[in-house]
């Protein structure tokens, strides 16, 4: 009971970040119709931004600013340098813009801050534990990546549904000219989506950071997931891609938790482990395939 509590609340923390990543990538792909691949890398900004930061000011508080500040400004100069470019262009000039993004940026991080990953250190005040129940010690920290992510899901929802700039961004994806038309700058409007997409990217990067290393790369790792949280929730649905990442976390963790026991039941240890390693990678694609079979368009499309 236990260990599916505390890999229960890893679950949830590891979706709940997945979607500060899906939902800005969900702006961006879902309403602005771009295929983004540099995404992982303004996460990957994010976190070198608060860590370099971090670690010359010695204030986490001032990391956060420093990862949020570098994430946005590094979206909002992709987006008026190359982006905007490609809005009315086929969807392959945009995996290969963005693709070469991701190129240019592990690049330029390599030249300028070297390839040995960076230690960021937990902020004292969230370095503990907290007994979320007798007997059952789970870390603070994680415990706030948890509240950050549905704080800014919230935030995220309201934003978009009940404010006018909201209204205007739903506006603008179903009819850009039209909304052209009546006065309002789409393309401001549009280079504030995505510089509040990369954003949010780089707010997972920032907070990711404690939990594991920063380092070149990191942003693709994740980058697979959050299109599958995408495909899952509804292309365009911050509802969708709330509920897809949480599904996708909970099967991730509790597979590569207890997939291994289970096939020890039936097999031997060794090819128990095999199968159920093997297994537990694809689980998260049996899951896409299960809910596209019975809701093509995604749980949530926004159509609905």
């Amino acid at each position: 009971m236990e260990l599916f509590i505390e890999q229960s609340l890893n679950g949830l923390q590891l979706g709940l970040t997945i979607f500060l990543l899906a939902a800005g990538l969900t702006l961006v792909f879902g309403i602005m119709g771009v295929i983004n691949l540099a995404h992982g890398s303004l996460f990957m900004v994010g976190a070198y931004g608060a860590a370099l930061t971090a670690a010359k000011t010695g204030s986490w508080i001032l990391g956060i600013a420093g990862g949020l500040a570098a994430s946005a400004l590094t979206g909002f100069l992709v987006e008026v340098a190359i982006v905007r470019r490609l809005y009315h262009r086929d969807h392959l000039y945009q995996v290969l813009a963005t693709f070469g993004l991701i190129l240019f940026f592990n690049g330029l991080v390599a030249l300028l801050v070297g390839r040995a990953p960076l230690l960021m250190e937990t902020p004292k005040a969230l370095s503990g534990f907290v007994e979320i129940l007798p007997g059952i010690p789970y870390p603070t920290y994680r415990l706030a990546v948890m509240a950050v992510g549905l704080t800014v899901a919230l935030g995220l929802w309201l934003f978009i549904a009940r404010t006018r700039t909201g209204m205007l961004i739903r506006a603008g994806s179903t009819n850009r000219s039209m909304v052209a038309a009546l006065g309002v700058d789409i393309g401001r409007l549009y280079t504030l989506v995505f510089s509040l997409g990369a954003m949010l990217a780089g707010l997972a990067g920032l907070m990711v950071g404690p939990i594991r290393s920063v380092q070149i790369g990191m942003g693709e790792q994740v980058l697979i997931l959050t299109f599958l949280v995408i495909v899952i929730g509804g292309i365009g649905s911050i509802r969708g891609a709330f509920v897809g990442s949480i599904l996708i976390g909970l099967v991730d963790t509790l597979g590569r938790a207890y997939l291994p026991s289970l096939f020890k039941v039936f097999l031997t240890g060794s090819i128990a482990d095999g199968l159920a390693g093997t297994l537990s990678s694809i689980l998260i694609y049996l899951v896409m395939a299960v809910v596209l079979v019975v809701r093509p368009r995604g749980l949530f499309p926004v159509s609905e």
